[in-house]
C-alpha cells in the first residue's frame, strides 16, 4: 500500500517504516516542503523495478517479450524449440 509522509515524519518513524516495507510490502512517498522527493520501498521491489527497466532498455529483447505475451493472450500454450530459442534443432 502506498502512503504519503513528510520528511520530518519519515525521519521520526524510519525504523518502523522500514519494518512495514519489509513485512507488508508497503511503499511510502516522502515529501519535502509539500512536494514528492523520495520513495521508500523494499529492496526486492526496487530490484524488480531495476530489472524491468533493464529489459525495457534492450529494445530487441523487450519486443520479443511483448510478442510472447501477445501469443499467450491468444491462447497459444505450446512452443517449439525454435519459438523459444530462435533456432531449429539440428
Amino acid at each position: 500500500m502506498k502512503k504519503i509522509l513528510s520528511l520530518s515524519e519519515a525521519k521520526m518513524r524510519l525504523n518502523h517504516l522500514v519494518d512495514k516495507v519489509i513485512d507488508q510490502d508497503d511503499e511510502y512517498i516522502i515529501t519535502k516542503n509539500g512536494s514528492p522527493a523520495a520513495v521508500l520501498l523494499s529492496a526486492e521491489t526496487y530490484e524488480g523495478w531495476k530489472e524491468t527497466e533493464e529489459i525495457k532498455a534492450d529494445r530487441e529483447f523487450y519486443d520479443e517479450v511483448k510478442k510472447g505475451i501477445a501469443k499467450l493472450k491468444k491462447g497459444r500454450r505450446r512452443y517449439s524449440f525454435e519459438d523459444v530459442f530462435g533456432e531449429k534443432i539440428k
